[in-house]
């Protein structure tokens, strides 16, 4: 079973990038699909991003962070990053990285929850 821990979370201005990580250990990253979500004070957890186990490694978005947020993979490090650029006051949450499976609702559901990482976006 992978164990994630996900870091580089911090508090940024907006419009400012900021690059998280989580690494994996236990097993290689090579056959997980691995999805990052997020959760705001009084919201529920949502899903942002996710890359997947097969060799073409197809990425997908939530609409919020389409064309900001960027999902990659290092195999060689079994480390996954987000890099999220033009960040806004919204996108405060925790960050959390989990192994990922999209339902044939189309819905993304996680794995098993870390303690995240905290991002904080000031206007």
């Amino acid at each position: 079973q992978v164990q994630l821990v996900e870091s580089g979370g911090g508090l940024v201005q907006a419009g400012g990038p900021l690059r998280l990580s989580c690494a994996a250990s236990g097993r290689t990253i090579t056959s997980v699909t691995i999805g990052w979500f997020r959760q705001a004070p009084g919201k529920e957890r949502e899903f942002v991003a996710a890359t997947m186990a097969s060799s073409g490694g197809n990425t997908y978005y939530a609409d919020s962070v389409k064309g900001r947020f960027t999902i990659a993979r290092d195999n060689a490090k079994n480390t996954v990053y987000l890099q999220m650029n033009s960040l806004k006051p919204e996108d405060t949450a925790v960050y959390y990285c989990t192994t990922a499976v999209r339902g044939y609702d189309g819905k993304w559901y996680g794995g098993s929850w870390g303690q995240g990482t905290q991002v904080t976006v000031s206007s």
